[in-house]
């Protein structure tokens, strides 16, 4: 099977390139977001094939995985052809839904009665990451199904030698609440943070926080995160609305506990013997600081996290889920 696909989510792509499908990742000049093509910093097997716009129409494709509302238009300008109706397609929801966006062509609405962009089109399944995104977007007659995150397996590498927590933001200043980037200030005068992800410099002045409870990583390449990240003593995930972050589940693969709000699908994957987690931010911190002064118990606690991700998130369930779904969508 040969797929177009374009590279949005460096994590959860990785995932999926390592099914046996073909791949075609579009690739503009300067790999702007409309094609990024392969990534330097994740490790993709070469059937993930790089293809400039101008030569797709004559690749063949069997199915197009869109993620976001502007490849619908560029799927059709760049292949010649009409997802859902001229080539079989599927749609990616990564995201919890938020206020309609105004250039979608649908009337404003709030949570959860957020219609989706093919709320009114039968012709392209919506896939969901998790069980809470089916639950609160409304998709109309738009068939829907949940394929939940599959995790390259980092393997057992917990070494708990640092008695610090690790966090793992892309762009924290913009994302701002949604991110929990405000929480951080008070989580940080428990026990000290180690902030990973893209953009995250000079988070420590923006916030107020003294620069030896904020440690900063800016965009280290998968691997090298996951060496850090496995010398912390626990894994903190302060995002009040998110579909589930994929760095969680690799955390807990690594052997972190987990110290989390308890929002949106963390509840569903963080069981209670891998983690703690509330609604209340005092809570949050008290766990995190008994949990790096505790190596024994944050070690027991990370193997429970570890054996719950991997059997729960590992990548072999993920990969036959998704060669079902993209064989019954081109049957």
């Amino acid at each position: 099977m040969r797929v177009l696909m374009w590279h949005v989510h460096g994590s959860w792509t990785t995932s999926f390139v390592h099914g046996p499908q073909t791949t075609l990742v579009p690739v503009v000049p300067g790999r702007g977001p409309d094609g990024r093509g392969r990534p330097d910093t994740f490790h993709w097997p070469e059937r993930a094939i790089e293809v400039p716009p101008e030569a797709l129409r004559g690749e063949d494709v069997d199915v197009v995985v869109l993620q976001r509302p502007r490849e619908l238009r560029l799927a059709e300008r760049w292949l010649g052809r009409r997802p859902g109706r001229d080539v079989p397609a599927v749609y990616v929801e990564h995201d919890t839904p938020r206020r309609t966006p105004s250039d979608i062509g649908l009337p404003e609405e709030v949570v959860p009665d957020s219609r989706h962009l093919l709320h009114d089109r039968s012709d392209i399944p919506v896939v969901h990451v998790t069980h809470f995104n089916q639950l609160f977007w409304n998709c109309g007659r738009a068939p829907t199904t949940v394929i939940e995150h599959g995790v390259v397996d980092p393997g057992y590498r917990c070494t708990a030698d640092m008695p610090r927590a690790g966090v793992v933001i892309n762009d924290p200043l913009r994302r701002g609440r949604v991110s929990g980037t405000d929480l951080l200030a008070e989580l940080a005068s428990a026990v000290p943070l180690d902030l990973f992800g893209m953009n995250v410099s000079g988070a420590a002045e923006h916030l107020g926080i003294p620069p030896e409870s904020l440690w900063t990583f800016e965009d280290l390449p998968q691997a090298r995160m996951h060496e850090e990240l496995a010398r912390r003593r626990v894994y903190l995930h302060p995002y009040r609305w998110t579909s589930l972050g994929l760095a969680l589940i690799e955390a807990m693969m690594l052997g972190l506990p987990v110290v989390a709000l308890a929002t949106t699908e963390a509840v569903e994957a963080v069981p209670p013997e891998a983690g703690v987690l509330s609604t209340r931010v005092a809570t949050l911190a008290a766990a995190a600081r008994a949990l790096a002064a505790d190596p024994p118990h944050a070690r027991q606690m990370g193997k429970e996290a570890r054996a719950y991700a991997a059997d729960r998130y590992g990548l072999p369930r993920f990969l036959r889920d998704w060669r079902r779904t993209l064989q019954e969508v081109t049957r």
